[in-house]
């Protein structure tokens, strides 16, 4: 199911995430994508959490990025994340990020549900589906 639900959220460059050019390492952007992707699933109406509590682990099955420019520290990250499809147990996102308006990244994940006692793929819970139906396409 192809979805077009899209988050945004702000997150500033700490001080301690550069290099001495002032730049943000690369390696950071994974966790700005997490937190994209965190608050995004949050604006859906399910949390990280709640799935968790219930047995469930959504890991990280593929990660894709591309560098248009780079994030400065104090920068304010304006990070939209698109919960673009469900396949089967996969999820799959995508990100653009945007400082002042000008496009700085994008990227995506494919996340997959799995059983937290068996690390074993399983279907996305009904009331998880229900949620992106309200945004199908």
């Amino acid at each position: 199911m192809k979805t077009d639900f899209k988050h945004t959220t702000t997150l500033r460059v700490r001080y301690g995430e550069t290099d001495q050019m002032g730049y943000s390492y690369y390696g950071n952007y994974a966790q700005y994508f997490e937190v994209g992707r965190v608050e995004a699933l949050r604006g859906l109406g399910m949390s990280y959490k709640s799935l968790e509590d219930r047995g469930i682990m959504l890991p990280v099955a593929h990660f894709e990025i591309n560098y248009k420019a780079p994030a400065l520290y104090d920068d304010a990250l304006e990070i939209t994340t698109n919960v673009s499809e469900l396949k089967g147990p996969r999820l799959i996102f995508h990100y653009e990020i945007h400082v002042n308006e000008k496009l700085i990244s994008t990227g995506s994940t494919t996340l997959v549900f799995v059983a937290k006692e068996t690390m074993r793929p399983i279907a996305p819970p009904d009331d998880f589906i229900k949620l992106l139906e309200k945004h199908a396409k």
